[in-house]
């Protein structure tokens, strides 16, 4: 008998929700959009509230159902991710005080300098776990953040929360802090919360941080779990809303990276770049190899039996997407002007900083950087560019990740972006000299639906859904040719990445630089000419 379950991922502008089957597959799905508030005054700025976000869910649930011609009776478990750190106050009740701090608000910069700087001061165990640098897009810092600008609302607050968990703890009509689940992929990857260490940081390093940090590590009790625990029922009043059943279970939330990542069928061995806005990269690890700059070493994140390891790009598709706005055009259009661009044929080198640096300098200070500009470079050229930058940035993380003992021998593109851009894949491929694989067909939302199908008791374990439920993957291989010019082009990528990007970097030699770039542009242009 087959089971019906429904998957939700919670995107940056918008919220995915799809009915699947155990053994149909999916059934029917929806999108429902909410705003970003950005600041033109403040580029780091980026909020949004919980009440869009709830009505877009409401909306989008009840259209995939419809589409998907099932009852909402008949759905047995809805599992949710989202991004993260997304951080929201909240105060008596567990009504919001704020909006969320979105995941790319770096308002928090400072906040996380002092948190990284007071870590190492003290010795701090934890700040290992995450890469030995504290970020910017992290709860501690985003709080602190909150603290320090909203004095009128500080007596107000009662915890604070990551965006999964407060969707749970909100459908499943939770209204006290001790009950409220607290999902190990968001606490441990975000706020050092590690079970070895005693659990989240001690008082003591938190108040030599900033006092105002006093007394918050007793604000944020809760169940914490692995996403394969119960965090409860939809209550009468979301089971409404959604047009669903109160027998309707809710599994604990994560985030939507470490789900895409099992949506594409991640495996021990794998590392999945799930690209979209930006890009988060996750592997797998049995064991607990810690990894300096990355995000993250936490046992039980993406599966609950492994280690997860997070790393990632602060900017990807949203840096395709300011090149077209300010060419005036889209990125699909400006995508299929450079189907047959050879490798190196712009003649720029572009690093993908434009929203700071997640992985693996953790420097959220710096801007994006283009060499090589001529009178008659394009926007199709700096998109190029930038599509082979984003590339190489990920094969510094995958180098620094395979340095300190993770496994790497299949690299999965995953999210929305390789669904479309055909020509990514390859350059991924030949920058990276790998085969890429990319699954066939949609897999957003399907990581969620296999944490359904876990807690509906559908499947036995992630392995037997994957099995049944990820789609087959395309296989885009190296080009050797290409493969080795990007091998010189990678090797100057590589000297200005750590020479401009580094804090603490002295003087670098960059005076073949441009030199390099344009002959190696001359001869790509020669070939294809």
């Amino acid at each position: 008998m087959s089971t019906v379950v429904a998957g939700v991922d919670f995107g940056t502008l918008s919220v995915r929700v799809s009915i699947f089957d155990s053994e149909r597959g999916r059934l029917g799905s929806a999108t429902a959009e909410y705003p970003l508030h950005r600041l033109r005054s403040d580029p780091d700025y980026a909020t949004q509230s919980h009440a869009d976000h709830m009505t877009a869910l409401a909306r989008a649930t009840r259209t995939a159902l419809a589409e998907a011609g099932v009852e909402g009776s008949a759905v047995k478990a809805i599992a949710l991710d989202t991004t993260g750190s997304s951080v929201i106050p909240v105060g008596e009740n567990l009504e919001p005080l704020d909006d969320y701090y979105l995941w790319c608000d770096h308002r928090a910069w400072r906040e996380a300098a002092e948190i990284t700087r007071k870590a190492h001061e003290l010795k701090l165990k934890a700040i290992e776990w995450c890469g030995g640098v504290y970020s910017s897009e992290w709860g501690f810092s985003k709080l602190l953040h909150w603290l320090r600008h909203n004095p009128e609302k500080r007596d107000g607050l009662v915890s604070a929360f990551e965006h999964c968990d407060y969707v749970a703890t909100v459908l499943c009509g939770i209204k006290t802090v001790a009950d409220a689940p607290r999902s190990i992929c968001a606490m441990g990857h975000k706020w050092m919360w590690n079970a070895g260490l005693g659990g989240l940081p001690p008082e003591e390093f938190l108040t030599a941080v900033d006092p105002l940090l006093g007394g918050i590590r007793a604000k944020l009790p809760g169940r914490y779990s692995t996403s394969d625990v119960i965090a409860g029922k939809l209550s009468s009043e979301w089971a409404e809303k959604l047009g669903l059943s109160t027998e309707t279970v809710v599994p604990v939330g994560a985030f939507d990276a470490h789900w895409d990542a099992i949506g594409a069928g991640v495996k021990l061995g794998d590392v999945v770049n799930v690209i979209g806005t930006s890009t988060c990269i996750i592997g797998l690890s049995r064991e607990n190899n810690l990894v300096p700059g990355v995000c993250g070493v936490v046992p039980g994140s993406v599966d609950p039996q492994m280690t997860g390891i997070e790393a990632g790009l602060s900017a990807v598709g949203d840096i395709f997407e300011a090149i077209a706005r300010r060419a005036g055009t889209s990125a699909g259009r400006l995508a299929q002007e450079i189907t047959g661009y050879r490798a190196g044929q712009s003649g720029l080198l572009r690093m993908s900083w434009d929203n700071g640096d997640r992985t693996v300098l953790v420097n959220p200070e710096l801007g994006g950087i283009t060499f090589g500009w001529h009178l008659t470079n394009t926007a199709a050229d700096e998109l190029f560019a930038a599509i082979e930058g984003t590339a190489f940035h990920t094969r510094i993380i995958l180098e620094r990740m395979e340095e300190h003992g993770t496994d790497v021998r299949r690299i999965i593109n995953g999210g929305g972006i390789p669904q479309r851009n055909d020509t990514l894949n390859q350059v991924y491929a030949n920058v990276l000299n790998k085969p890429i694989l990319v699954p066939q067909g949609d897999v957003t939302s399907l990581g969620s639906a296999i944490f359904a199908f876990l807690a509906a008791k559908a499947f036995p374990t992630i392995q037997a859904a994957q099995e049944k439920l990820c789609p087959p993957h395309r296989v885009f291989l190296p080009d050797p040719a290409s493969a080795a010019v990007y091998e010189k082009l990678y090797s100057l990528y590589k000297r200005l990445y750590f020479g401009f990007g580094a804090r603490d970097s002295s003087a670098i030699a960059v005076g073949d630089v441009l030199p390099e770039l344009r002959l190696i542009a001359q001869q790509a242009r020669r070939l294809s000419s």
